[in-house]
Parts: structure tokens; C-alpha cells; sequence
């Protein structure tokens, strides 16, 4: 099946996935109600469960999918490491010490965690952009450095929570990873940090598909490599970082999407980053669909299913870099 027939399907899923969204959750509605309710006609209370309560989760999950995937296949194309994630340079690290510090200094300003989440995020990528730079920005230099700073950073949240354990509670719902709060006028500007980020990325998939060969093939065809590498880490950093502020550390997304879009496309990120932003949409919507239907009224955060997935997929890999490599 050729490329843009794998995508003209997948579009197709996506919105029957965000469709099935907004119908089903805890709350039933049969198809007159909820299309009634769709085109504005139906009772208040209906329309205030499509539009306020449905509709933020099924969007928050598309640009969570969309901007951690983009992530994924960008940092595992400028490191060669299949195991690479958002993660990987700091970012769930520098977020969650922004937000421990934030409820300790200020426990009822809960309406701005997010901004704090984005702040310590892309602050913790930037100071890893710069150590690389000063650096080689090598593969190594980059994997080495983001592993010392979410190592650092990590040391620091565990230190924050031992002297203020009030404060632990709230974290651990940041840390989770959820789409429960969201509401639909918060995710503008992180809307807009994403599909930048996207479209950027877009604007370096060829580059980037040179890199594949390696930095000596690609620095003789002409490509700045450390440049190339940085701006590269620059559009993960952003758009992971915008989907930390609305969705917390949801983890997994990052990781295992790449993957799955290369069964399907191949390994061009020209088209592995479509493929993968499409993908992360139907997995995170459809995650956070099922831990609300599965044990309604109860709720099950969207990041503990991811995790439920995800980590017997890492496992996955790992065992499969390790057959590859030959080590018994």
C-alpha cells in the first residue's frame, strides 16, 4: 500500500477515534442526543458534556499525540538511539521540579502550573541546547548530558519532597499524566507551540534523512550536522514541552509511536513525522477514551493506560537492541 494511502486512511480513524470521543464516557447519550447536541439544538445539559467536558479531552489528546510523537521520531533520528524519548534531554525532569517548587512556595496557585511545567521544561532543554553547543553536539554528548541533567534534576525534586511530604499528593497527579482538567481555552498557545514545532520539524526531514547516514556522509552532502542536531532538539524540546503544561508527564507516547510508524512508512521522517502525529492522536484519545469508559464513573488517568502499554514495549526493544547486538 503506498504512503498516501496509508495516510488518507489514517485521517479517517483519527476523526472516527475523536468522534467516538465525544460520544461515549460516563455519562451516556444516545445518537439523537449527541447529535442534537453536536449542531447546538439539544438540552443544555448535553451540549455543556460535548462541549466543555468531551471536547477539551478529545483536542488536549490530539496535540498531546501530535506534539510527543513529533518528539519521539526527532530524537531518535538526531541520536540513533530507538529507546530515545522526550524525556531524554530533561524535559519531564525540569518540568516536575518547576511544578514541586511552585506548590511548595505557593501551594494554592494551581492555575499556574502549567505555565511553571512549560517554564521548567523548555528551561531545562535550553541548558542542555547550550552545554551541547558549547560542546561537540555530538550523539553521545547530547544522550550523556540530558542523562546528568534529569539525574540532577531528579535529586532535586526527591530533596524538595522530603521537606514538604503536604506536597506530594499534588505532584504525583502532575506526574501521572491526565486530560481530566483540561478546558479547551488553555490550549492556544500550547496548540500553537506544537504545530509550529511540527511543521518545523517538517522543514527538516530531508536534513534529517541524510543524517541517517551518519555525520560524515551528511557533513560531506553539505548539512551544518550541529546545527542541524540543535534545531532538531530545539522543535522536540518546544513541543514536548508545550503538551508537559496541559497533560503533565505522560509518559510512553514519545517512544513507542515512532516505532509503530515505521512499520507502517518506513524510516524517512519526511514521512514517519505525518505518520506519527496521526498515530499519537488515535493511541492518547483513544487511551484516555477507554480509563473513562473501562471503570466509569470512576476514572482512569490516560498516562497510567500509556504506561500499561508502553513499558512492556520498552522491554520489547530492549530485549530486541540486545538480540541484535549479539550480547548473550
Amino acid at each position: 500500500m503506498s504512503y498516501k494511502r496509508k495516510i488518507l486512511i489514517l485521517l479517517p480513524v483519527l476523526l472516527l477515534t475523536a468522534l467516538a470521543g465525544l460520544y461515549f464516557g460516563s455519562a451516556a447519550l444516545s445518537l439523537p442526543e449527541f447529535f442534537s447536541a453536536l449542531t447546538g439544538r439539544g438540552q443544555i445539559a448535553h451540549g455543556i458534556i460535548l462541549w466543555q467536558l468531551r471536547l477539551p479531552r478529545v483536542a488536549a489528546g490530539i496535540l498531546a499525540g501530535m506534539g510527543l510523537s513529533t518528539a519521539g521520531v526527532l530524537l531518535q533520528s538526531v541520536t540513533a538511539n530507538e529507546l530515545a524519548g522526550p524525556n531524554i534531554i530533561g524535559i519531564n525532569s525540569g518540568a516536575g521540579l518547576a511544578v514541586i517548587v511552585m506548590l511548595a512556595a505557593a501551594p494554592a496557585a494551581g492555575k499556574i502550573l502549567p505555565a511553571a511545567a512549560f517554564a521548567g521544561a523548555f528551561g531545562a532543554a535550553l541548558v542542555i541546547l547550550t552545554a551541547a553547543d558549547r560542546l561537540s553536539g555530538s550523539r553521545s554528548a547530547i544522550l550523556l548530558i540530558g542523562i546528568a541533567m534529569t539525574t540532577l534534576l531528579n535529586a532535586a525534586i526527591s530533596f524538595l519532597s522530603l521537606l514538604d511530604e503536604g506536597i506530594l499528593a499534588q505532584y504525583n497527579h502532575f506526574t501521572v499524566g491526565s486530560l481530566k482538567a483540561v478546558q479547551l481555552g488553555e490550549l492556544a498557545v500550547p496548540a500553537a507551540i506544537i504545530i509550529v514545532s511540527f511543521l518545523g520539524a517538517l522543514g527538516l526531514s530531508n536534513q534529517l534523512g541524510v543524517l541517517c547516514l551518519g555525520d560524515s556522509a551528511a557533513a560531506a552532502l553539505g548539512i551544518r550536522v550541529k546545527r542541524l542536531r540543535l534545531m532538531a532538539l530545539a522543535c522536540a524540546a518546544a513541543g514536548a514541552a508545550a503538551v508537559v503544561s496541559f497533560a503533565g508527564l505522560l509518559g510512553f507516547v514519545g517512544l513507542v509511536v515512532p516505532h509503530i510508524a515505521r512499520r507502517l512508512v518506513g524510516e524517512r521522517p519526511v514521512r514517519l513525522l505525518p505518520c506519527a502525529a496521526l498515530v499519537g492522536g488515535i493511541i492518547v484519545v483513544l487511551a484516555d477514551l477507554l480509563g473513562r469508559v473501562l471503570f466509569a464513573p470512576s476514572e482512569l488517568p490516560v498516562g497510567i493506560l500509556m504506561s500499561v502499554v508502553g513499558a512492556p514495549y520498552f522491554l520489547f526493544l530492549l530485549c530486541r537492541r540486545r538480540k541484535y547486538a549479539g550480547i548473550s
